[in-house]
């Protein structure tokens, strides 16, 4: 009985696919360049937190047949690994044992607002609600969100036409930021 408790489970190879896909895209050059995200700690956590909020939206909107479908436990995973992924990187920073469980605290609450302001946003119509949002949490107050919410639009719709097998391969479809230029504003005005 006991032994179970401290097994490894079988993780599913492709929630390290997809976060690890996650990642790269959030870890974008362009997205620093191009889109004047702050090249910061806190910047590219943003952009983590954004894609993962992104791709776990998409996951739910997954019509489960049966009960037990493997797209709940795959969202799951995703974000356990996010966890992970983040106590590590602190741990690396330097911080503390002592301090990393505060920390995670902290990351674990951005997260959970991030990911009920991005929906909210997400929902409404128009982009304005969205370019707040992204103003408020990755360019504090700064402007410069109006390419991103175009990004954000395009990557949303990009993940909406990819079926599961496409997702589990680590096919999102996500833009590529750098090739989104300026006339991706234009297009998303008008969606």
């Amino acid at each position: 009985m006991i032994i179970r408790l401290f097994r490894r489970t079988r993780q599913d190879p492709s929630i390290a696919l997809l976060y690890g896909m996650i990642v790269a895209q959030a870890r974008s050059p362009a997205l620093y360049q191009s889109f004047r995200v702050p090249d910061t700690v806190n910047g590219r956590l943003e952009m983590i937190l954004l894609h993962v909020v992104l791709l776990l939206r998409r996951l739910d909107a997954e019509p489960e047949p049966v009960p037990d479908s493997s797209v709940r436990p795959l969202g799951q995973g995703i974000f356990d690994l996010f966890c992970q992924d983040m106590d590590a990187n602190l741990r690396e920073m330097g911080v503390g044992d002592l301090a990393v469980p505060r920390t995670m605290r902290r990351i674990g609450e951005a997260f959970y607002g991030r990911q009920a302001a991005y929906m909210s946003a997400l929902a409404a119509d128009g982009s304005l609600a969205l370019v707040e949002v992204l103003t408020r949490n990755v360019f504090d107050g700064r402007a410069g969100a109006e390419k991103l919410a175009a990004y954000v639009r395009a990557a949303v719709r990009a993940l909406a036409a990819r079926d599961m097998t496409e997702l589990r391969a680590g096919h999102f479809g996500f833009p590529d930021p750098g090739a989104f230029g300026e006339g991706a504003l234009a297009g998303e005005e008008q969606a």
